[in-house]
């Protein structure tokens, strides 16, 4: 009867030690705003920047479950080697191409505003892009990926209803059906956008 005791109060604990470290999906993607918002604000270099960004996207954004989206039905083709090849080249320009971009914001300040549960592995998060004397207010919804809730990860971005993963999605497809499906062809053309 002890042991069983003792069993007990050792999952009630547990459970409640999951849940203390447990990220809810809205506080999750202000406090990666806030912090993308502190690198932008600084008086560093583009160069600078963009790794200090880099950095926070390795460690909030699913790289590659965004990547393997973006290639659809073409992924079920590829060996292991290629799917091997594909992911550290879409790492590379993703990274690279998510950081000059944001590298050109000075300060730019998000509020979330709300979230949307829609299942257990996801929930929408809804956030305002203030505006400015420069660029008007934008609607960015986040699509968090929580099937562990103690690590939750950015699935896409959502800007005035556009899905940014869903426009990759489209320039990949785009480029293999001009290409007869080669896949060497997107590689030289992520290898190329890296290198430039």
């Amino acid at each position: 009867m002890k042991i069983k005791l003792i069993f007990i109060v050792g999952i009630l604990y547990f459970l409640n030690l999951t849940q203390l470290y447990s990220i809810e999906p809205d506080v999750f993607v202000q406090s990666t705003v806030n912090r993308a918002s502190k690198v932008l604000s600084n008086n560093e270099e583009k160069e600078k920047k963009m790794k200090e960004l880099q950095i926070i996207a390795k460690e909030t954004v699913d790289i590659k479950g965004i990547g393997f989206y973006t290639l659809g039905k073409v992924r079920k083709n590829l060996d292991e080697d290629q799917k091997k090849k594909y992911a550290k080249l879409f790492e590379k320009y993703f990274l690279k191409s998510f950081s000059s971009r944001l590298a050109e914001y000075t300060n730019p300040e998000i509020d979330v505003k709300s979230k949307e549960v829609l299942n257990e592995n996801y929930t929408i998060v809804n956030s305002i892009l203030k505006g400015t004397a420069e660029r008007p207010e934008v609607k960015i919804d986040w699509r968090i990926y929580t099937k562990n809730k103690n690590n939750p990860l950015i699935r896409d971005l959502i800007i005035e209803g556009l899905s940014l993963a869903r426009t990759q999605k489209e320039e990949f497809s785009s480029i293999l059906n001009s290409n007869n499906g080669d896949i060497n062809i997107l590689f030289e053309t992520l290898e190329n956008f890296i290198q430039n």
